[in-house]
């Protein structure tokens, strides 16, 4: 609940003149959860959010024998030397081959996590993968820019980079509510799984750390045989 409290009751909110932020990322004086904007929201049970409007954001056969789902943040570096390296290969050998259902379920450890899931989802499901391989390839830019409002406007950037109109783009990342329905879905799944760290995998069923793509490899080759 804290952590929750913590990424939701910050959320930032767009205004005439630019972001207006209520709370420090670490540190300095923030302001009282309940008088943030979004803090009601923030602070409802998770059991009164209805997380059946969230989508998974799925590649390759849906119809495939073997599914493989990754949890991931965007503000995780091994998540990004992953997608920058090591998922490319995957998504050769099986994702685009049909061989696998790739499931991408994205973690919130941290509010820039959630604030760059807002804009990689702002574009839809046909966008989503093209926009979070921009926000991972640019990891290092944005999620070091500094205060909260220059790590927002870093995504706005990749946004529109996308695609995305500032308008639609402002819409994605005020929208409190969807903000608290993908914190309790990432919570849902999460306990469902036992996800406590990033990257980590669920292969064929079974729950996998982080590792060497040969070691994947592996892992779904006997998948596939079985």
């Amino acid at each position: 609940m804290q952590r929750r409290n913590l990424i939701l009751g910050g959320f930032a909110v767009l205004g005439l003149g630019g972001w207006a932020l209520t709370s420090q990322m670490g540190g300095g004086n923030a302001t009282r959860i309940d008088q943030m904007p979004g803090g009601a929201i923030a602070q409802t049970s998770s059991g009164d959010i209805d997380t059946s409007t969230i989508q998974d954001m799925v590649q390759g056969n849906a119809d495939a024998p073997v599914t493989v789902i990754e949890y991931a943040s965007f503000t995780c570096p091994h998540c990004a030397t992953f997608h920058n390296g090591a998922y490319k290969q995957l998504k050769a050998d099986y994702i685009d081959t049909g061989k696998i259902k790739f499931v991408y379920r994205e973690v919130y450890f941290d509010r820039p996590g959630l604030w760059a899931s807002m804009v990689a989802r702002c574009g839809g499901e046909a966008r989503y993968f093209g926009i979070a391989e921009l926000i991972y390839k640019g990891q290092s830019e944005w999620a070091r820019a500094g205060e909260p409002a220059a790590i927002v406007e870093e995504l706005r950037k990749i946004g529109r980079l996308a695609g995305i109109e500032n308008e639609t783009l402002d819409a994605c990342l005020q929208d409190a509510r969807m903000a608290e329905t993908l914190y309790t879905w990432y919570q849902q799944n999460a306990d469902a799984d036992g996800i406590t760290s990033t990257p980590s995998f669920v292969i064929d069923g079974q729950k996998h750390s982080n590792m060497p793509y040969p070691e994947m490899k592996e892992l779904i080759d006997a998948a596939l045989a079985g």
